[in-house]
């Protein structure tokens, strides 16, 4: 019995390095999230149609990045990163389709995405207490996240100002997101 644990063990071992060989690749993914917020945040969108077709396009990077999370993550992670960026698509199609809508239904479409990745991150968190490590950050990120959903979901003002927050906020949140993955990939690449 103990000889047939010795190979998976290996080969656990080998998929956790393989894995944390791609740290690199959140620090990509991180790096165009941030440049998206700065972007978000220079330009002035006035209108609903605008902010939402911008979100569409945003939902669609978040799930690209879930995709590419898939392939830096062990274990039933990936099925979650694997539904994440399902939803993700879902929501971005939803934006897509009708983007002059009201401030309300766009409000309740980011609620939903804060709210889903507030909850994974808030569940990665918790699942990685590393007392030396970035969990607290991560958890830190998903409440924040979370906040932000329900504050969206209440809608509590009618501007499209306010709309552009939400959505620059988004973006900094997954980049700050993917900066604490690609440190936690690679602290585990050089602990191997």
């Amino acid at each position: 019995m103990a000889t047939s644990s010795r190979p998976a063990a290996a080969s656990e071992s080998a998929e956790v390095e393989e894995l944390a060989g791609l740290w690199w690749l959140k620090v990509i993914t991180a790096g165009c999230w941030l440049l998206l917020s700065v972007i978000v945040f220079r330009f002035d969108y006035t209108t609903v149609s605008s902010i939402s077709i911008l979100f569409g396009v945003v939902m669609l990077a978040a799930a690209a990045t879930e995709l590419v999370a898939i392939f830096t993550s062990h274990g039933w992670w990936r099925v979650a990163h694997g539904m994440l960026a399902l939803a993700f698509v879902v929501i971005g199609i939803v934006a897509f389709v009708h983007p002059g809508n009201t401030f309300a239904a766009l409000a309740g479409v980011m609620s939903f995405y804060f709210i889903f990745a507030g909850g994974l991150r808030i569940a990665l968190a918790v699942a990685l207490r590393d007392p030396d490590g970035f969990h607290w950050l991560l958890l830190a990120v998903g409440v924040a996240e979370l906040l932000l959903g329900f504050w969206a979901a209440g809608y509590f003002g009618r501007s499209a100002l306010l709309l552009v927050i939400w959505v620059g906020a988004l973006a900094l949140a997954r980049g700050i997101g993917d900066i604490i993955d690609a440190l936690a990939l690679h602290r585990l690449r050089d602990d191997i």
